[in-house]
Order: C-alpha cells, then sequence, then structure tokens
C-alpha cells in the first residue's frame, strides 16, 4: 500500500490531535466536475464504475482539485445489490429503479448471497489501485444502509414518503428481520472486503432512515446496524466506521452504545449539541450544501462550525449531504483552504 503523506482524517477520526480541521465532501467527486461531466457525455455511471483505471481517476480528481484530506470512492450504495438478485438500473433524471421489487416474504427468501469477489471485483480492483499506486490520503469506502437499501427494493425506485416500506415494515415484520439480517450480512462482507482492498476507512449511508421515529429505528433498524458494526469491528478493529444519515438527529442517542467512531451530523443540529448528544464519538459535518452557492455566507457559517468543532477532540468537517452539480469547483477549493486555514488559527488559541 502505497504510504500516506496526509493522515490528518484518521487522526481526527481516532479522536487524536490535529494541528487542523481534516475536510472532504460527500459527493465530492461526480456532477459538479467539468470532468466528470464530459466523461458522462461518453460513459455511464455503470460503465465509470466497472472500469478501475476510470474509477479511480474519478475518485482521486478532487483531492488533487480541492486539497481535501480524504478520498471517497466513486459508486453507488446500489452496486452490491445485483450480486443478491437486485434487478436495478440507474436511469437518468430518476435514480435507482428496481425491476423486480419485494412484495412478499418470498421475495425475501429468494435474495442470493453476497459474495464481493464474485460480484464486485472492479470495485476491488479501483480501491487497489487507488490505495497502492494513486492516492497519498485515506481512501473512504461505503455501503448503503439496510434501510435505504429496502426503501429501494421495497418501493421500485426512489420514495418521498416511504409509505410501502413502512408498511412491510409494520405488516411483515418476521419477513422484515429476515431483510435487514441479509442486508446487514451483505454489507458487512462487502466493507469488510473494501477494507481489505486497502480502504482506510467505511462509512455506512443510510440516507432516508430519518424518516423513522427513534422508537421504530430502535426496533426495527438498530438491530441490523449492530450486527454490520460488529462484524467490521471483530474483523478490523483500527479502522474507523463513519455512521452517516440526513435528517435524523434524533436517532444520536440510538448511536451512543454502537462501536462507531464517526458520527455524521446534517445542519439541522449544531455540532455544539450533537457533540453532546451523541457520547462523545467523533463528528463529522456539517455545512448545508446549499450555502456552496451563497460564498459570504458560506464562509461565515463555515467559521462557526469551526469554532464548534474545534472545541473538542475529534472533528471532521464536511457536508449535511452531499455536492450537487450547480456548485462550482472552485468554491470547494476556496472553502477547503478557508478550513484549513481557519481552523489551525482556532487550534492554536485563535491568535489572528
Amino acid at each position: 500500500m502505497k504510504r500516506l503523506e496526509n493522515d490528518l482524517f484518521l487522526r481526527a477520526a481516532r479522536k487524536e490531535a490535529v494541528d487542523q480541521i481534516p475536510v472532504w465532501y460527500m459527493r465530492q467527486a461526480g456532477r459538479s466536475q467539468p470532468e466528470y461531466r464530459k466523461l458522462k457525455e461518453k460513459y455511464s455511471l455503470f460503465e465509470i464504475t466497472h472500469q478501475p483505471e476510470l474509477c479511480a481517476y474519478v475518485t482521486r480528481l478532487p483531492v488533487e482539485q480541492y486539497g481535501v484530506d480524504a478520498a471517497i470512492l466513486y459508486k453507488d450504495i446500489m452496486t452490491p445489490l445485483p450480486g443478491m438478485g437486485v434487478e436495478v438500473e440507474i436511469k437518468s433524471g430518476v435514480g435507482p429503479v428496481i425491476a423486480n421489487p419485494i412484495q412478499t416474504g418470498k421475495d425475501v427468501e429468494r435474495l442470493v448471497s453476497f459474495q464481493a469477489d464474485e460480484h464486485v471485483p472492479y470495485v476491488l480492483d479501483t480501491i487497489r489501485l487507488l490505495a497502492e499506486e494513486q492516492l497519498t490520503v485515506p481512501l473512504i469506502g461505503f455501503a448503503g444502509a439496510p434501510f435505504t437499501l429496502a426503501s429501494y427494493m421495497i418501493e421500485g425506485g426512489p420514495s418521498k414518503t416511504y409509505h410501502q416500506t413502512k408498511a412491510f415494515m409494520y405488516t411483515h415484520e418476521a419477513e422484515w428481520h429476515m431483510l435487514m439480517h441479509k442486508l446487514a450480512v451483505m454489507t458487512a462482507d462487502y466493507l469488510l472486503a473494501q477494507i481489505k482492498a486497502g480502504a482506510s476507512a467505511v462509512q455506512i449511508f443510510d440516507s432516508w432512515v430519518g424518516a423513522l421515529s427513534a422508537a421504530d429505528y430502535h426496533t426495527y433498524i438498530k438491530p441490523g446496524i449492530a450486527q454490520i458494526i460488529t462484524t467490521v469491528k471483530k474483523e478490523s478493529p483500527l479502522t474507523p466506521v463513519i455512521m452517516q444519515a440526513v435528517g435524523a438527529t434524533h436517532l444520536l442517542p440510538e448511536w451512543r452504545d454502537l462501536d462507531v467512531d464517526v458520527v455524521g451530523v446534517d445542519w439541522r443540529m449544531s455540532i455544539a449539541d450533537a457533540r453532546m448528544r451523541a457520547g462523545g464519538k467523533a463528528l463529522q459535518g456539517n455545512l448545508d450544501p446549499s450555502l456552496l452557492l451563497a460564498r459570504e455566507k458560506c464562509l461565515e457559517q463555515a467559521n462557526l462550525i469551526l469554532e464548534e468543532g474545534t472545541q473538542g477532540p475529534g472533528f471532521i468537517f464536511n457536508l449535511g449531504h452531499g455536492v450537487f452539480p450547480e456548485v462550482q469547483p472552485e468554491m470547494l477549493k476556496e472553502l477547503t483552504a478557508f478550513v484549513h486555514e481557519r481552523s489551525a488559527i482556532l487550534l492554536r488559541g485563535g491568535e489572528q
């Protein structure tokens, strides 16, 4: 594995001392970059992710352009599902569409076991290429969490309400828990394969779980999440694990007793409040991505976030959600430099 020249992100994830706050951005690789849009004129997302050299280029590009402290593997959360027998198509302007949605317990039973080496060798080859040859910063691998994956598998595609998902959860409890178990096994195996290939940290994306109450999360979701984290930590105890959800600050107390190293926070809760509610875990967040279109307000809010983030160990600057296509790369580059420079001053005690 290539030697890391910048381990700032890993030190922060482990709550070790840093001289400036590390920064990376969810969806930093992709739609906001002119180079990526040019590639998409020729290749689909599926084609990019299946070509390790091309996928590695897309993954490392933001590191080179913005000076961020970590790379996030470019791929889709749906990537492992075809290996389980789920027929997925990423439709432009729509998102993931499932041709064979889950409607009954028999649909859950027909899901097959996922084997990373067999089903996603191109993902592992991309990671090896990046970790062994191309990156000097940590590479973050990731997987979609069971609820978010299940929402697509049951709804048949994107949803704003998750009515069908919740109805299945409430009325087919045994089948729901079977589905969560199967997805948890797949997710843990997938994350461990990424770590073995060279990922320095892994993130669990539960994009839509904020739609659930804390009580429902505790009953229907948390056992599967605990299963994933326990499995990963047993096999790779030193690899930082990040829990990231959107609109889910009400779930912070549910993550306190999980063996996650970092909890992602969105803009709906301040870093100071999140630090208290997360039980002392390292935090990641929490700029509203919309502010990337309002430069002065963006830097003003970033400063406030850093003032709170530097009050204790274990803070990683990020967005509360992902970069979107209208964001200018120059803004991300400027924000990265601002975070580094301003946080260094704050960590030295605030001298100018």
